[in-house]
C-alpha cells in the first residue's frame, strides 16, 4: 500500500505559450525529506505552486494528502523565496508569525490563545523565541528564514514545502537551517527547493532534478555525471563546501553555486 502523500500524475504546465513543465510523475511519501534541484526556469517554483494548489495543471492529476490540492492547502506549510518578502514591512516577528495561523482562527474575533500559544512553540521550536518582540527589518538573513519557517510551521502542517530557503545566506546559516530542517523531518515530511546540490546531499533523502522533465535518485546515486547530463552543461564538484557548479570556478569564487 502506498505511503505517498504527494501523488503527481503525468502533470504539464505552461505559461501562455512557455511550456515550463512536461510529462511530470512523482511521489513523496510519508517522512520523506525531498530536494528538489534544478537550473533556473527548469520548473521547481512552479512545481511547489501546483502542489500548494496555488497553479493548475494544463494535463495530468495531482493529489495531496488524498486531497486535490485546494482541499489540502490548510494542511500545507510554505516557506516562499526570501527574495520575495518584504524585510522592511513594518510587523514584528510574533506578528510575522501570527500570519500562519490565518485561515486556521477566528476571522471577526482575530488571535486567539490557542493561536498565540502555536506561535510560541513554533517561535521555540525555531530558536527565535527571544526574538518576539523585535521587528523583522532589524534581524540578520538567517533569523528571518527561521521566521519564516516558524510561520509556516504555525498551521502546524502535515507536508512543509521551502523554496530557495537558504539563498543569499553564508554558508554557516545555511548550516544552522538545514540542521533545523532534519530535526523537523523526524515528524513533518519535507519538500525543498534548491540549487545547493551537493551541500543538501548531505540531509535530503532522495532528490528530484527537474528542468521540464523529472528525474529522481536516491543521494547515494546523485553524481556529478548525472548532473551534467541533466542540466546539459560541464558540471564540477567544489570539495570546500561540497557544492557542485556548473561553470569552471574562478580565482576568488569559492562558492560554486548553480545560477
Amino acid at each position: 500500500m502506498s505511503r505517498a502523500v504527494i501523488g503527481l500524475d503525468n502533470v504539464s504546465f505552461r505559461y501562455n505559450d512557455l511550456p515550463v513543465l512536461a510529462g511530470v510523475s512523482l511521489e513523496v511519501e510519508q517522512g520523506e525529506f525531498l530536494g528538489v534541484v534544478g537550473p533556473n526556469g527548469g520548473g521547481k517554483s512552479t512545481l511547489l505552486k501546483l502542489i500548494l494548489g496555488l497553479l493548475k495543471p494544463l494535463s495530468g492529476s495531482i493529489r495531496v494528502l488524498g486531497q486535490t490540492p485546494e482541499q489540502a492547502c490548510a494542511r500545507l506549510g510554505y516557506v516562499p523565496q526570501f527574495i520575495n518578502f518584504d524585510r522592511h514591512f513594518p510587523i514584528t516577528v510574533r506578528e510575522t508569525v501570527l500570519q500562519g495561523r490565518l485561515g486556521k482562527t477566528r476571522p471577526l474575533l482575530g488571535f486567539g490563545e490557542k493561536d498565540r500559544n502555536l506561535a510560541a512553540t513554533a517561535m521555540q521550536e525555531t530558536e527565535i523565541l527571544d526574538l518576539a518582540g523585535r521587528p523583522i527589518a532589524s534581524l540578520s538573513g538567517g533569523q528571518i528564514q527561521r521566521v519564516l519557517i516558524a510561520r509556516a510551521l504555525a498551521c502546524e502542517p502535515e507536508i512543509l514545502l521551502l523554496d530557495e530557503p537558504t539563498a543569499n545566506i553564508d554558508p554557516k546559516v545555511e548550516e544552522d537551517v538545514f540542521e533545523l530542517l532534519r530535526r523537523l523531518n523526524e515528524r513533518i515530511t519535507i519538500v525543498v527547493v534548491s540549487h545547493d546540490i551537493g551541500f543538501i546531499s548531505n540531509y535530503i533523502s532522495r532528490v528530484a532534478c527537474l528542468n521540464r522533465t523529472l528525474v529522481c535518485h536516491t543521494t547515494s546515486r546523485l553524481t556529478g555525471s548525472l548532473i551534467e547530463e541533466l542540466y546539459g552543461s560541464p558540471v564540477r564538484m567544489v570539495h570546500h563546501e561540497t557544492r557542485l557548479s556548473p561553470h569552471p570556478i574562478k580565482n576568488g569564487d569559492d562558492h560554486g553555486r548553480l545560477p
